[in-house]
């Protein structure tokens, strides 16, 4: 792709999902947050400039130039940032890399896809719809399920984690950082064998 290695262009955009504001800040809804962080701090940027609705910086994983983005919409929204980025650099679907929470598996486990549906995940949802497709790749991180049926899930999704599993989630967004710049150095197949399990 000629087009993508002109000065100022990306290669990748790696989409970590979360909501802005302190109130947020650590909540379960938050951890694609905490690994554009940790991906921060290991780069030794700040991701601090707006640009797509999103907070942003670039890193470069292996030869590739990838736009971080924190998305600044809200969760439900997150599509909107999605979506400027990919056609102002002309960024194909399965070049946009998103990490989410994800209820269905335990705290820290991690789980990377090459494609698929929402699963329920509303930014998830909102990114299909603004791309116009799931064929793009994701890495999930388990928060767990709530623990009641009639728990209500906007609550649980937007608590902090308390005792083993922030030690949990803490050791799998350092995984799940590892499993991003994985993905994009060496494919989707590798990081799915080395990092599901």
């Amino acid at each position: 792709m000629l087009f993508n290695k002109k000065s100022g262009g990306v290669d990748w955009l790696l989409v970590c999902l979360g909501n802005p504001g302190d109130q947020y800040e650590n909540t379960r809804h938050n951890v694609g947050f905490m690994v554009a962080d940790e991906l921060g701090e290991r780069h030794n940027i700040p991701i601090q400039r707006l640009k797509f609705r999103a907070l942003t910086n670039t890193i470069t994983v292996g030869d590739e130039k990838v736009l971080l983005m924190k998305p600044v919409t809200y969760m439900n929204l997150s599509g909107e940032a999605v979506h400027e980025a990919a056609a102002f650099y002309k960024i194909p679907p399965e070049h946009v890399l998103v990490i989410s929470d994800e209820v269905s598996l335990a705290p820290g486990k991690i789980r990377v896809r090459r494609s698929g549906s929402a699963g329920g995940h509303n930014g998830l949802k909102n990114i299909i719809a603004h791309l116009g497709t799931d064929q793009f790749p994701r890495i999930r991180l388990g928060v767990g399920q709530k623990p009641h049926p009639d728990y209500d899930m906007a609550d649980w999704v937007l608590g902090k984690f308390q005792g083993e599993d922030k030690k949990a989630v803490e050791e799998a967004v350092k995984r799940a950082a590892d499993a991003a710049e994985c993905l994009i150095r060496e494919g989707v197949d590798k990081a799915m064998n080395r990092y599901n399990g």
